[in-house]
């Protein structure tokens, strides 16, 4: 066997061209997609084809063989086969025992990123083989996107998803439960990460960057480093208002109260979503932070009239970049759609207001 051989697998289906070799036993089979995979060199054999699929004789036997015996595995013992591990052992990298895993949603054209599709990958930085399950969440329930196994060292595609579907992705879950095989390892805890994607980041070139993972610029969340899970901050806005007035009452009167942003006039429920509307103070709250709080407030007023058929709600959101008005409206289509919206009187509030009227 020697560089520039083809060669098939024995033990499952493939092969390619033997581009190098790692010591004595392993050669390097470079695919048709310009991967090389270390394959022990005792389970592949030199063809003279240079269509390494085209079954030979003994192949065809084997296959018509199969067709004929009777299927013994039911549908439910066929879902739960255990996933193959690869015959060759990854060499363990300077990592050692320490767990590291992210999640990324890479853009398949960068340049056109406010309409490019998605594709999403778990990162595995470690030297663990992990069993995952990756989730998402409308309202209370859940449902898996992909599971699987995925070997140390690697990255594994998920899913892919248009600019349309981002919204069933803004509550996802990550599960994960980690192991060496054919050596001892330290037993690490199972893991469940849940996240909640910033999904305005998704229309912002900005916050794709560079990793060592992509030769694409990602954006990526991590779900353990350094044998930590990493837990996103969700904070309610019932928590912040708390956590303020907790604050407004050692450092200013106990008699002034947090604002509500919203009053009524001629029958309409008027919201102000503006931030300083809604608080006195956003010390330490990033922009992330304030948009959330602003939907929250939102979702607050349309499930309190929800049941009230045919009131009207203006929400006053303001022009800037235009990003609250798209959250609000991709709630209102998502959550509510059953609810007429249109652009409120430009006399009263310009072009910075939409009127949302409850069916």
């Amino acid at each position: 066997m020697k560089i520039g051989d083809r060669v098939r697998f024995l033990s499952e289906v493939g092969g390619g061209k033997v581009s190098g070799f790692q010591g004595k036993d392993i050669v390097l089979v470079e695919d048709e997609d310009g991967f090389d995979i270390p394959m022990p060199i005792r389970e592949c054999v030199v063809v003279e084809t240079d269509d390494y699929n085209i079954p030979t004789p003994a192949m065809k036997a084997a296959a018509q063989k199969k067709q004929q015996e009777p299927e013994r595995a039911t549908p439910v013992e066929a879902a739960i086969k255990k996933p193959e591990i690869s015959v060759y052992r990854q060499p363990e990298t300077r990592t050692g025992n320490r767990l590291n895993v992210f999640l990324a949603f890479v853009p398949v054209d960068i340049k056109a990123v406010s309409t490019t599709p998605f594709e999403t990958y778990l990162v595995n930085d470690s030297n663990y083989y992990l069993y995952y399950t990756y989730l998402s969440a409308e309202s209370a329930a859940w449902s898996v996107r992909s599971h699987g196994l995925i070997e140390p060292n690697t990255k594994l595609f998920l899913e892919g998803f248009e600019k349309s579907e981002l919204n069933e992705r803004e509550r996802v879950c990550v599960q994960l439960l980690a192991f060496k095989d054919r050596s001892s390892f330290l037993l690490k805890p199972a893991v469940s990460v849940e996240l909640r994607v910033d999904t305005v980041k998704f229309y912002k070139l900005h916050t794709f960057q560079p990793s060592d993972f992509f030769s694409t610029p990602a954006l990526i969340y991590d779900l353990v480093r350094d044998d930590q899970t990493v837990r996103q901050l969700n904070v309610s806005a019932e928590e912040i208002q708390k956590s303020l007035l907790q604050k407004k009452s050692v450092d200013i009167p106990s008699s002034k109260s947090v604002q509500t942003g919203k009053k009524e006039k001629n029958g309409i429920i008027e919201v102000d979503l503006h931030i300083d509307a809604l608080l006195d103070n956003t010390q330490g709250m990033t922009n992330a932070d304030m948009l959330q709080f602003q939907l929250d407030k939102f979702r607050e007023v349309m499930e309190q009239y929800k049941q009230k058929h045919g009131q009207r709600v203006v929400f006053i959101h303001g022009k800037g970049e235009g990003v609250l008005r798209k959250a609000v409206l991709d709630e209102l289509r998502r959550k509510y759609p059953k609810c007429k919206t249109q652009d409120a009187s430009f006399q009263e509030y310009g072009f910075g207001a939409t009127l949302v009227t409850i069916y």
